[in-house]
């Protein structure tokens, strides 16, 4: 009697964190593509700072340069840096609206990627650019009486990436809720930013306004961003300013990939 043996080739579980860290790269560097071909997106990107730095910086260093104990450009080229995070992950959600209109995000729900992948890798994917421009602002304000402290620097560029992850996942959720009636997308958008900007003392100090915005700036998660920017951009990575400033940012990146990721597997559905 013939005995006939059958063999089969071991089969390798990928782990599912594994999956997922593939999943988020392969869709971070399908979005960075067309930058990378088209650079001049980063640099259309800089002419908001730099305008600012050029014109808003003098005024508040003729008006109030008594108020900033660093100098004006310690206190407001953090600001930059912030409202520059804040401008480019909050209008994210319209690049996945264009996507909804040409087919593109149903084509890319096909495939076998996460769909948990797909709105960190497109979230990840801004931080590229930003940090490119944050390099950029940093450079060309070092020579005009602008003190960097390189450690600093570089945990705050990694606070704002934390921060931008999570306001960009609230933009792609925004996207994915308004994309029957896109329009409201920037209805909704520039209702929240400019309170959110105003609110945090980003452009002015609000040591001098009203009472009620000095209470209704505690609520706010920008603020605490960006006091803990210009403590980091002053060479202080250890003060409790800094902390708050963490805390501000992983909680918005939590709440951020929460809400962006259950949108996205709805829209999956």
């Amino acid at each position: 009697m013939t005995t006939l043996t059958i063999s089969t080739p071991a089969l390798t579980v990928e782990q599912p964190s594994q999956s997922l860290v593939r999943d988020v790269w392969i869709v971070m560097t399908r979005e960075l593509k067309p930058v990378l071909r088209d650079p001049f997106t980063l640099l259309f990107g800089m002419i908001q700072p730099l305008v600012f730095l050029a014109l808003f910086g003098p005024l508040l260093s003729g008006s109030m340069g008594g108020t900033f104990g660093d100098g004006v450009w310690q206190w407001f080229v953090p600001s930059i840096l912030v409202m520059t995070t804040l401008f480019g992950t909050s209008t994210t959600g319209a690049n996945l609206l264009f996507e909804f209109q040409t087919g593109a995000h149903e084509r890319m729900l096909v495939t076998p990627l996460s769909r948990s992948s797909l709105l960190i890798g497109r979230a990840l994917k801004e931080m590229v650019p930003l940090f490119g421009q944050a390099v950029i602002v940093i450079a060309v304000m070092t020579p005009f009486a602008f003190d960097l402290h390189v450690g600093g620097a570089l945990v705050g560029l990694a606070l704002l990436a934390v921060f931008g992850v999570g306001l960009g996942s609230f933009s792609y959720a925004l996207a994915i809720a308004v994309r029957k009636q896109d329009w409201m997308f920037w209805v909704v958008q520039q209702t929240f930013l400019f309170p959110l900007m105003i609110l945090s003392g980003m452009l002015l100090p609000l040591e001098t306004g009203p009472g009620w915005m000095r209470v209704a700036s505690k609520f706010n998660p920008l603020s605490y961003l960006v006091d803990a920017e210009r403590t980091l951009f002053s060479g202080d990575v250890w003060s409790s300013a800094v902390l708050w400033g963490w805390v501000a940012a992983i909680v918005t990146a939590i709440l951020g990939l929460t809400v962006g990721i259950r949108a996205m597997l709805r829209s999956a559905a």
